[in-house]
Order: C-alpha cells, then sequence, then structure tokens
C-alpha cells in the first residue's frame, strides 16, 4: 500500500520496544471491503472529499520494523475495547489460537 495506513497494533508494548517489530493489522477506507467477513468495520474518518468508513482487514495480519519506518502512533491512538475485541475474534477464525 502507497502513503501512509493506519495499523492496528496487536502485539504488547514490551515485545515492540525490545525488538522493534510491531504486529497487526492493516486498515483501510477501499469501499469494496464493506462486503468481505474478514474486514471489521471500526468508524468513519473525514477523508479530503467525504466522510469513508476505516476497516480492519483481520486476514492480512502482518508484521513490520516500526523504528526503520519512523512509524508513529495514531492521533486517535486506540480502537474502543469491544472493537479490538471484534477485531481479535475475527483474526482468530482464521489461525484459531
Amino acid at each position: 500500500m502507497r502513503d501512509l495506513h493506519p495499523f492496528l497494533v496487536l502485539s504488547p508494548r514490551a515485545f515492540n520496544e525490545r525488538t522493534s517489530l510491531v504486529i497487526g493489522l492493516p486498515m483501510t477506507t477501499a469501499e469494496y471491503n464493506a462486503d468481505n467477513p474478514f474486514a471489521v468495520a471500526v468508524g468513519e474518518i473525514r477523508g479530503k472529499k467525504a466522510e469513508k468508513t476505516s476497516y480492519v482487514l483481520c486476514h492480512q495480519p502482518k508484521s513490520f520494523d516500526w523504528r526503520s519506518r519512523k512509524a508513529t502512533p495514531h492521533p486517535l491512538k486506540r480502537l474502543a475495547d469491544s472493537q479490538f475485541s471484534h477485531c481479535c475474534a475475527c483474526l482468530n477464525q482464521i489461525v484459531q489460537l
């Protein structure tokens, strides 16, 4: 994905700081995800032209080195606990932890 994209971090802060890695799920506003059973709608964001729904892509877990990419926390900081739990449950349908 080009440009900057939000990322739902699942790994604990102690792991992230010690390893310089984060494990989590990418987020997008691509409208075709409305029908995706593994994309969790987490709210609307105001874009340049209109409000768009933001989706967490639970079927695409990723990890990356946040220091080398100069990643910074999102201004909203975190999802509501219920949304975070829903994303984790959706991921668990795939990986069954």
